[in-house]
């Protein structure tokens, strides 16, 4: 997944880079706020594209004496510092100069330049997103697309999908505000659409910092991941009871088992390690996702 999540970002942040100095060269030619907005917006696309991939190769680092669990939340940390961006940084600059412009409209010159510009902005975006799609797809298996979204553990993935799928949305927008002002003579259509591309960069940047915060802040392993574990304790022979299950993601690709269970009186100690050994080899084989499992040996009632 994590080769999946680069492949993605490379992509957007190659196709966003190119895109952003079009159309700031398009704005400079013509005075459009739309188009200025635009600029603004694949700018900071391409900006967040960079943490993303600053943040996969933090979240590497391999597990020392300050962080025993390795740095794999890195990656949740800056997506989350991705969506504070796009909210204060894309939308902002967007909403302030298509308001600027709402009230202070001004003439775009040579609308050709705009049109052509979009319409490769159109193309390279789209390519951008049904790669991002695909690689989203893959992902996500036979789940819903929105329970992907809403239960996904490596964030760069939805990150990338919404940029891109807020990007064409701002591109048609953008495309249909130029139109608008040079066929009805009504310049401030061109702010208008502004202040729609600052009100969708806004809408996914809240999103997005929903999203990343319960990984950030420390959110278990998907409902299926723990009900499989469960059944591996109640399988196992030993096992009286299980008082706890609390899983933890560290990272995309790393979960944190910490397990209570109550064994038989009978056991030694000798038939009691070999049953803990037993029970993290066969967690581990099954959801190679988990990396560390804990087993405490507690005879009384959850605290839940």
């Amino acid at each position: 997944m994590a080769s999946g999540s680069k492949k993605v970002i490379f992509a957007a942040l190659i196709g966003n880079g190119l895109i952003a100095v079009t159309k700031f060269t398009a704005a400079a030619m013509t005075g459009s706020s739309a188009m200025l907005s635009e600029g603004v917006h694949s700018l900071v696309d391409t900006g967040n594209q960079i943490l993303l991939l600053y943040g996969l190769k933090q979240a590497k680092k391999p597990a020392d004496d300050k962080f025993p669990f390795g740095h794999g939340k890195e990656i949740y940390f800056w997506s989350f510092i991705v969506a504070i961006l796009i909210f204060a940084v894309g939308a902002g600059i967007s909403i302030y100069e298509g308001v600027h412009h709402i009230l202070h409209p001004s003439e775009i010159s040579n609308p050709i330049i705009n049109y052509i510009v979009l319409g490769l902005a159109m193309i390279f975006e789209g390519g951008a997103l049904y790669f991002a799609i695909v690689e989203f797809n893959k992902a996500r298996g036979n789940k819903r697309s929105i329970d992907a979204v809403l239960h996904g553990k490596d964030p760069t993935l939805f990150v990338v999908l919404f940029e891109d799928s807020a990007a064409m949305l701002g591109l048609i927008i953008a495309f249909a505000g130029i139109f608008l002002a040079q066929a009805t003579g009504l310049l401030w259509w061109d702010g208008v659409a502004s202040v729609f591309i600052g009100c969708i960069l806004g809408g996914t940047a809240i999103w997005l910092a929903h999203e990343t915060k319960g990984l950030l802040i420390g959110e278990r392993a998907n409902i299926e991941t723990v009900e499989g574990i469960r059944n591996i304790l109640r399988d196992q022979t030993g096992v009286k009871k299980i008082n706890e299950v609390l899983t933890l993601h560290m990272g995309p690709e790393f979960i944190l088992a910490n397990i209570s269970l109550e064994f038989e009186d009978n056991l030694k100690t000798g038939e009691l390690e070999k049953i803990i050994n037993t029970l993290d080899r066969t967690i581990k084989s099954h959801y190679p996702i988990v990396k560390r499992v804990f087993i405490e040996a507690e005879d009384h009632t959850p605290h839940n």
